[in-house]
């Protein structure tokens, strides 16, 4: 039986937002943006809120029918970097999420020096499944979901992985590193992995 997967609206900020939140809370680069267990459960939701709000105005977020997990994807133009306007925007996510902690600022130009540029592409900026759903396929089938289309119209698909686990399900649908892994300053690494669509069999 196939997951059922709905395109979430405004009416579902909350539970995106709840999602990420409780999916997030034992990742390593989590845990480096907000140190410690107290830190982390007073703020973190507060970045979780910021990326949903940029994704329901600018991108696309797939929920399942269930509400027990979801995927933020941004489709990325063919040329996308290098704007006065999108250089701003760590610093000004920085102040609206928590001004006195740099490292909100630094991870958002961080992965934004090393997103690729120069062919459009469809961008998996974050997915969340709720921790005691965890390891049932629901993440894969909303990245599937997508990578079916991605196939379809012959676009390549681009993420970072935060984990080595998330490395591994991510190379199980096709995607390679691409280039050198981000080295957070003293923190975990983060790994760029693009997908080139596959041809469809006729």
């Amino acid at each position: 039986m196939g997951v059922a997967i709905r395109t979430a609206g405004e009416g579902d900020r909350e539970l995106v937002v709840r999602l990420l939140d409780e999916a997030f809370q034992d990742d390593p680069v989590s845990s480096w943006v907000f140190p410690g267990e107290e830190y982390w459960r007073r703020t973190h939701h507060r970045l979780m809120a910021a990326f949903t709000d940029i994704v329901l105005a600018g991108g696309r977020i797939d929920v399942t029918e269930d509400g027990s997990a979801c995927a933020l994807w941004m489709s990325m133009p063919e040329e996308e970097h290098g704007s006065g306007e999108e250089d701003d925007g760590p610093a000004q996510l920085r102040q609206a999420v928590d001004p006195d902690n740099e490292r909100v600022e630094q991870i958002g130009r961080l992965t934004a020096a090393i997103h690729p540029s120069g062919r459009a592409h469809e961008y998996l900026w974050m997915i969340g499944v709720a921790p005691q759903r965890q390891g049932e396929g629901l993440g894969t089938a909303l990245i599937t979901s997508v990578l079916d289309r991605c196939d379809r119209e012959g676009l390549p698909a681009y993420l970072e992985a935060s984990s080595e686990r998330s490395r591994r399900l991510y190379e199980r649908l096709g995607f390679s590193l691409t280039g050198e892994p981000l080295r957070l300053p003293d923190g975990p690494c983060m790994w760029p992995m693009w997908r080139e669509p596959r041809p469809r069999l006729r």
